[in-house]
């Protein structure tokens, strides 16, 4: 294994993250809001038409075009509502977390070596890169899950994702929001932990070693 990914043998050396809820702020509702004034039927068209179960088919790799004109015959009432799915996935996503633009440079700047692994469709994972340049630019590498049509929190994208960033699972501090992708990690021998905010983040990247105690 390269020597700049070694800091000590019994702690990780580089990080791993996710992107939606990590790094940057994700909810359908950002976007709908705009679109449907009331907020019954807002909540409505969120619980039961645009469900995050139904948006899942794009991070295992499902066009949008497909997944739209299943979800059109079901609710062709709101045809016009789905199609904004697609080309406005990025008003989704409003801005990154607060603290975490400035806790990634602060890894970067150390010379910490930054990967991430996301559930993100292969249709919109590209336009997001391009407007979050400023931030993934730091990364050495990023694993999308549409790409590779396979997800987390199973163990093949994890395994894919180390071989891919050449790195041995202990080198590896992943972090995510979701408890089921840090158990996934962790089972393939990855360190992990549960993002919660950025202070909470910047004391586990103290704790380790990664960053220095202020």
């Amino acid at each position: 294994m390269p020597a700049s990914h070694r800091l000590t043998a019994d702690r990780p050396s580089a990080v791993v993250f996710d992107v939606g809820n990590v790094l940057y702020d994700w909810d359908p509702r950002f976007l709908y809001q705009r679109l449907i004034g009331d907020d019954r039927a807002l909540d409505a068209f969120l619980a039961d038409v645009v469900t995050k179960e139904w948006h899942f088919q794009h991070d295992e790799g499902r066009d949008f075009a497909d997944t739209s004109a299943e979800l059109v015959a079901r609710f062709p009432h709101h045809a016009e509502l789905i199609a904004h799915w697609g080309p406005r996935f990025n008003e989704t996503i409003p801005g990154a977390i607060p603290g975490m633009d400035d806790l990634v440079g602060e890894l970067d700047a150390a010379g910490v070596p930054l990967f991430a692994i996301t559930n993100f469709s292969h249709e919109f994972w590209p336009p997001f890169r391009a407007r979050e340049a400023a931030m993934f630019d730091r990364f050495r590498d990023i694993v999308v899950s549409g790409t590779e049509r396979m997800v987390k929190p199973h163990a093949p994208i994890y395994r894919l994702a180390l071989t891919r960033f050449g790195l041995d699972p202990e080198e590896a501090l992943f972090i995510d929001d979701r408890a089921d992708n840090v158990a996934g990690a962790q089972a393939v021998g990855m360190d992990a932990v549960r993002f919660i905010d950025a202070p909470t983040l910047r004391a586990d990247l103290v704790q380790r070693g990664l960053l220095p105690a202020r």
